[in-house]
């Protein structure tokens, strides 16, 4: 299932989740002028590869910011929009539900969590790590703690056919994380299984934001459950008169 949008209206703008996905394609327009050579010199000198944290340590100054910085590279079209895609559709909730400072831990912790486990895993690598999507993974992993039964529409492919359909979130986003589970098990025992997916990130950064989910879903609650009624029902019949 290909996420286009959920069924779970916020009570404040996203300030934070839209500076993000601006970023990101201001970084991308960047790399665009670089060319072909460029671009690979620079995630070669301003990305996360893991050797040099193996050589330099974690807690290194360069590392840190290497680690940073790689969260706002993206290897192409199709990668920048698939992240910020998820960003725009799930981020806004936990932006909502969080708060903007407590969104922005999430996002970056989960970062480094992806960052991590893509290491831990191959620790000698030599490719560069690119993009958000293990920060991105951490937002998706906090969403299916939050909102396990909010609708989320998709498309599903049958055959040569698409069609419009609506899964609980929890349904959507265990898929997903499974698929990337099953991937980076694959990816141990054929290297050329991955294609250059950091399937491990995506995996350490969803339990990241698991992790966080639990620990600040009661120091941060849900809106009454009257509210959130209100307002999904306000959200569903908006443009239509109904009141």
């Amino acid at each position: 299932m290909m996420p286009i949008s959920d069924i779970n209206p916020t009570r404040r703008f996203p300030i934070m989740t839209y500076i993000l996905i601006g970023i990101n394609f201001l970084v991308f327009f960047w790399e665009l002028t670089l060319g072909e050579r460029g671009l690979e010199q620079a995630f070669m000198d301003l990305a996360v590869v893991p050797a040099n944290i193996a050589r330099l340590g974690w807690f290194h100054p360069e590392t840190l910011m290497d680690i940073v910085r790689s969260m706002f590279f993206h290897g192409g079209w199709a990668h920048i929009l698939g992240n910020m895609l998820y960003l725009w559709i799930f981020g806004d909730n936990i932006e909502d539900r969080f708060g903007s400072i407590l969104f922005l831990v999430t996002y970056f912790v989960s970062g480094f969590a992806a960052v991590f486990a893509q290491a831990l895993m191959d620790p000698t690598s030599t490719v560069p790590m690119v993009g958000a999507s293990g920060a991105i993974a951490g937002i998706l992993g906090a969403y299916a703690v939050l909102f396990p039964n909010v609708r989320v529409r998709g498309l599903v492919a049958l055959g040569r056919v698409s069609t419009l359909q609506e899964m609980p979130a929890l349904l959507v986003l265990g898929f997903w994380f499974v698929l990337q589970l099953c991937s980076g098990i694959g990816s141990l025992t054929d290297t050329g299984a991955g294609g250059g997916v950091a399937f491990f990130a995506h995996i350490g950064g969803f339990i990241a934001g698991v992790i966080i989910a639990l620990l600040l879903r009661t120091v941060v609650p849900q809106p009454p459950a009257a509210e959130r009624e209100q307002m999904v029902y306000n959200w569903r019949n908006r443009g239509t008169g109904t009141r």
